[in-house]
């Protein structure tokens, strides 16, 4: 299969399982659940980052000095990009974008997370053929960990679209549509990165900096608000499958 083939796969299949995921754990409203796959999320998101996609930066790289570059500049560029609500992440209960509005207002509240959730998935589409362009198991699981923290995401979102005014059938569907931005981004990126591909390094150190961040900065602040041993020690474990998994991803796609 080639490159494109991959990227268009992945774009396609991430964004419909992400999506769908969120849907069904919405709809059941189990919050358990939902702070579970958070806690997962996060040891995807930083294994990823850590185990394959700044090692392949550095890899693909004459200066370690730009690739850590990159990344510094990457998370003060999403910092900046959440605080003017175009990057929003927002992973828990409560937090401002997830303050109700008035029943049967499709307000401002779901078109920001909409056009922010849109954004976002371009952006991950362009991530993603970076990931490709590089090497297709450093894409695979890039893709995975990306399809980890898209699905809580989602649910956020979900919830949001509902709480605006949405049907449910409304909710979906829009959220669906906003998921074709990622194939979007990678088709465009591809076509773009291929005669550039001294650029692919920096594009990686980019996609790991987004990752470090939504882990640290969006996600890991509301496991703090569980506080007891138990939940603790939950919330480590599935860190580490998280992390797991994505060693389990290298070890099967490098055979």
């Amino acid at each position: 299969m080639t490159v494109l083939l991959w990227i268009i796969a992945a774009s396609i299949f991430g964004g419909a399982l992400s999506v769908s995921c969120a849907a069904l754990f919405a709809l059941n409203a189990r919050a358990h659940w939902v702070s579970s796959l958070v806690s997962y999320a996060i040891g995807a998101l930083l294994g990823a980052a850590f185990l394959e996609i700044l090692p392949e930066a550095l890899k693909s790289s004459a200066s370690v000095t730009v690739v850590s570059g990159a990344v510094l500049g990457g998370i003060l560029l999403f910092f900046t990009l959440e605080k003017l609500l175009l990057w929003r992440h927002c992973h828990h209960d409560h937090c401002e974008a997830h303050d109700p509005v008035e029943p049967n207002e499709h307000g401002r509240s779901g078109t920001m997370i909409m056009v922010g959730n849109t954004f976002h998935n371009f952006v991950d589409g362009i991530i993603i053929a970076a990931a490709f362009l590089a090497d297709v198991h450093l894409g695979i699981v890039t893709a995975l960990a990306i399809i980890a923290h898209e699905i809580p995401q989602e649910v956020g979102d979900f919830m949001i679209l509902l709480h605006s005014g949405y049907t449910k059938a409304q909710a979906l569907l829009v959220n669906l549509v906003s998921s074709l931005a990622t194939l979007l981004g990678g088709v465009l990126a591809y076509y773009a990165l291929r005669s550039m591909q001294n650029v692919v390094p920096v594009l990686l150190a980019l996609a790991a900096a987004s990752m470090i961040y939504v882990a640290v900065a969006d996600l890991i602040p509301g496991l703090h608000k569980r506080t007891t041993l138990r939940d603790t020690l939950e919330q480590v474990v599935l860190i580490v499958l998280g992390i797991s998994s994505i060693v389990l991803v290298q070890l099967l796609v490098s055979e």
